[in-house]
């Protein structure tokens, strides 16, 4: 779980200077070099009064009272909104494509990339990089110690922890410290993980899964208690806590308005985690929102009476116009001095916890302590204001010497972060990750789907009314829609060739709570999901074989798929068997177009019906039974026979795990979709059969049906809610040779066609 480089030194980082001068812009225009200056300057500190008057509120007041807005706060978050109000017309993509050419700190990026070699070089890294270089985050304990423990909270796709890297590794200093580290977020490869609040990039996860906890639901959702509880055992092992990170947020594009109030709860949970984890003379750095809430105005002061120092900060390359700043809390007093009210709050701890009585009364809020939050957030309110204001006044067109001027601020922002920050090159062998696994969110980028196309479009007001339309209508004029409405030809992806190397003994199955949706898949882009499962529940079809085929759509004919399994030659030998699981009417007739075949047949898993259909191939049912005819037919097959396997999707990670071990026992696995007779989902190929390959196979499918049907029958439940296996194969085997990009194409082409089979018979 740590990671250790030689000897320890007890040095720690020597301080940043206040600004480091190029002499390159010593005759820059002053005012220039102002706003450069001022960009990394956008700080407040909160000032304890000495009269000690700053102390946490008795326990038995906290979570007691309702909630008490303050009308100064509420008098700049309407300002604000209104302001913010004027964007409601832009479309979204001109906008941000505007907001990113007058970004003073737009060009970051690249230079990083060229000068440092960063690793998950986004922005988020830019920012914990700056703060890490703005404020002494490392505890005089670990320095002494030359030791480093840290956890990263709502953390994908790991930016934060690999800009911490890239600081310590490139400092003498820090370099051969015993670091630690673990992280938790949302799991990307979760099924029932929302797509609004998830993270798909997983460059960092696929290749260090071993470092982060996603808690006994395996959904990594940091706001149920079980999961931080279980989070607390899984960093156990560390001495002790000097750093706690949190990045948390949500897509609130839709309610930009109420963005502050929307996260909450999330930044409550995760200022608790802090509190619970971090040791004596810890640091913490939270994301907020404004600040301007009751909610808001609680923790702060919370954190004030845990901490030595707090301050407000509001990263150069975080954009101006945006709501985010980064609380950051050091010289943590430690643990006791908070237990009783922390373990209040850990009686109260959930997804709603900020909505419901209030932290704190407002009584018990010191007066000199609101004086100085509202000082706080009037500062970040003026520059955000100021930002957006700015771009409107120069949108949509700029002058010869207004671009002129935003492209030399955005070189010197760029060429001061990398002197102030003093940023180093380092070598790709000393980054976090090896590269040794292929990630899903690079794989699935291509997949089939229409590329290009981001979650939102259009303008605010435009997205509003086409949020009041009809599913059948948003779908037809949203961004699938083009893509969705042509009439279906027959689809092939890519061919997985086997049999593949695998190590079935060293499989593992991994139970979580019972998915009553499936919203999410590293093996089909979120997006299709999202708009098949709102379709879904506007058409409310009884069940997929009931819906009548498009006859315009053209599937290929039964023949074709047997001679692609057939063997090579003229069927002067002996037959080759193919198993076909499916309905005979619709093969039996082809089957004497392929002499070389002898055709048997089994029965196909029945499809799940009425309110499952969101489940798709995740129903418990429906898998169990597709691992009874997997079984089957590795048991049954002899040496080059075929299987012709229909599939209804592989969005879950246990069919993925069923289609791996297809590629493992044949020599050749390709799919159809549409399949032979119009039905739903995609038809595997399988050709080749090997059955020294597959006997491996048989005995871990065997105990995987059985866990599987205990659980069907109410036993080895561990907890209350009901649970289901959510995967078999490891992860990094899934995500190798192909397969990805294999189950990419397919679920595309099957999401394509049920959308497009919806869409012939729309409903009032």
């Amino acid at each position: 779980m740590g990671r250790a480089h030689g000897s320890r030194k007890k040095a720690g980082r020597p301080p940043q200077s206040n600004m480091a001068v190029d002499p390159d812009t010593a005759t820059l225009d002053p005012d220039m070099a102002t706003e450069v200056e001022e960009l990394f300057s956008k700080r407040r500190t909160f000032t304890k009064p000495s009269s000690e008057e700053w102390l946490l509120p008795d326990p038995n007041e906290v979570l007691t009272h309702p909630q008490q807005q303050h009308p100064e706060l509420q008098a700049l978050k309407a300002s604000l909104n209104a302001v913010k109000s004027r964007l409601s017309d832009q479309d979204l993509s001109e906008w941000q494509w505007h907001t990113g050419s007058t970004n003073r700190a737009g060009k970051v990026i690249a230079a990083l990339r060229s000068a440092a070699n960063a690793e998950i070089c986004t922005q988020a890294w830019c920012k914990f990089y700056e703060i890490l270089g703005t404020f002494p985050l490392l505890p005089e304990a670990a320095v002494a110690a030359g030791a480093l423990n840290t956890v990263h909270l709502c953390e994908a796709p790991g930016a934060f922890v690999s800009a911490l890297n890239h600081y310590t590794q490139t400092s003498e200093a820090t370099r051969y410290w015993d670091w630690a580290w673990a992280a938790s977020t949302l799991n990307p490869y979760h099924e029932g993980n929302g797509g609004h609040a998830t993270v798909a990039d997983d460059r960092l996860i696929a290749n260090t899964l071993p470092w982060w906890s996603f808690g006994s639901d395996n959904t990594g959702d940091l706001t149920s208690l079980k999961n931080l509880l279980q989070l607390q055992g899984f960093v156990a092992h560390m001495p002790r806590v000097d750093l706690v990170t949190a990045d948390g947020s949500f897509d609130c594009l839709e309610a930009p308005d109420e963005q502050e109030a929307l996260v909450a709860s999330l930044v409550l949970c995760e200022a608790v985690a802090g509190l619970l984890l971090l040791s004596s003379g810890g640091a913490l750095v939270l994301k907020m929102f404004t600040l301007y809430e009751h909610s808001s105005v609680c923790l702060l002061y919370l954190l004030n009476c845990c901490f030595s120092s707090v301050s407000v900060f509001k990263p150069a390359t975080s954009k101006a116009g945006n709501s985010e700043v980064y609380v950051v809390g050091r010289g943590h007093y430690g643990k006791d001095a908070a237990r009783p009210l922390v373990a209040k709050l850990l009686r109260s701890y959930g997804p709603g916890m900020a909505d419901g009585p209030a932290l704190f009364p407002a009584a018990l809020i010191p007066a000199s302590y609101l004086r100085q939050h509202l000082e706080v957030c009037s500062y970040f309110h003026e520059r955000q204001v100021a930002t957006i204001t700015e771009n409107l006044s120069l949108f949509p067109v700029k002058s010869a010497e207004q671009r002129g001027r935003l492209e030399r601020l955005r070189d010197l922002t760029a060429q001061q972060y990398l002197l102030r920050f003093r940023v180093s090159f380092l070598p790709r062998g000393r980054w976090l990750s090896r590269g040794a696994v292929s990630p899903a969110f690079l794989s699935v980028a291509g997949g089939g789907r229409p590329v290009g196309l981001k979650r939102h479009m259009g303008s605010f007001n435009a997205r509003r009314e086409l949020r009041g339309l009809n599913w059948w209508q948003r779908l037809e004029r949203g961004r699938h829609g083009d893509w969705v409405r042509p009439h279906c030809n027959e689809d092939g992806g890519g061919v997985l060739e086997g049999p593949a190397d695998c190590a079935p003994m060293s499989w593992f199955t991994v139970a979580g709570a019972a998915l009553s949706e499936v919203r999410n898949s590293p093996f089909c882009q979120g997006g299709l999901l999202g708009q098949l499962n709102e379709a879904l529940g506007g058409a409310a079809p009884a069940a997929w074989d009931r819906l009548p085929p498009c006859g315009a759509c053209q599937a290929g004919p039964a023949a074709a798929a047997l001679g692609q399994v057939a063997p090579p030659g003229d069927g002067g030998g002996a037959r080759t068997r193919c198993l076909v699981v499916g309905d005979r009417v619709v093969w039996a007739a082809a089957g004497g177009q392929s002499p070389a075949l002898m055709l048997s047949f089994s029965e196909e898993p029945a499809f799940p019906e009425g309110g499952l259909l969101a489940l798709h191939d995740g129903e418990p049912g429906y898998q169990r039974a597709l691992l009874g005819v997997l079984l089957g037919a590795l048991g049954g097959l002899g040496p080059g026979d075929a299987l012709l396997l229909p599939l209804l999707a592989a969005a879950t990670r246990l069919t993925a795990g069923l289609v791996f071990c297809l590629r493992a026992a044949f020599r050749s696995v390709a799919f159809r979709c549409p399949s032979p007779g119009g039905r739903v989902g995609a038809l595997l190929l399988c050709s080749g059969f090997c059955p020294e390959a597959a006997a491996p196979l048989l005995s871990p499918l065997a105990d995987l049906r059985d866990h599987m049907e205990r659980l069907a029958e109410g036993a080895d439940q561990s907890s209350e809610a009901p649970q289901q296996v959510l995967q078999f194969v490891p992860m990094e085997e899934l995500l190798g040779g192909g397969l990805t990009e294999f189950l990419s194409a397919l679920n595309s082409s099957v999401v394509r066609q049920k959308l497009h089979l919806l869409l012939q018979r729309p409903g009032p």
